[in-house]
């Protein structure tokens, strides 16, 4: 595929997970996923509680709760509960992950990651290189 369709898919599934994350109800920071293979939407996903929990990501003073699940997470085992395989997929998702997914994304076998907003710790990103995950940060504010 010619390097500028190629872009102009990954701008498309970006602003999709920019979307996505306005689903989350968590207050500090809303994080989408899409988890996309074979240029077809395999699964989804946003920061927030577990199934069945309350709908408040943050504790009373303001910490997010230690059983929060990251938008990643959520896209990954959304798709191994259904008949799909994420082996060679691209996942797109609004903030780079932290070390806790990338371990998540190297297992699932996500060959690549597009994303537009840094996390402040890029231990994540490190590990992802070190297992020769394609990283991509696009600026989607600069169309």
């Amino acid at each position: 595929m010619e390097d500028s369709k190629q872009l102009q898919f990954d701008r498309r599934y970006l602003e999709m997970a920019r979307v996505w994350a306005k689903n989350s109800y968590c207050v500090r920071r809303q994080v989408g996923a899409i988890l996309v293979k074979d240029r077809m939407i395999i699964s989804d996903g946003y920061n927030g509680t577990p199934s069945g929990f309350e709908n408040v990501c943050e504790d009373e003073s303001g910490a997010t709760k230690p059983y929060v699940l990251h938008a990643e997470a959520n896209a990954i085992t959304k798709v191994a509960r259904s008949n799909n395989s994420s082996e060679g997929a691209t996942l797109y998702v609004s903030t780079s992950p932290c070390i806790e997914c990338a371990k998540l994304i190297i297992q699932a076998g996500i060959k690549r990651v597009v994303f537009y907003d840094r996390y402040r710790i890029e231990d994540g990103l490190d590990l992802l290189r070190r297992a020769n995950i394609e990283l991509c940060y696009l600026d989607i504010n600069d169309e």
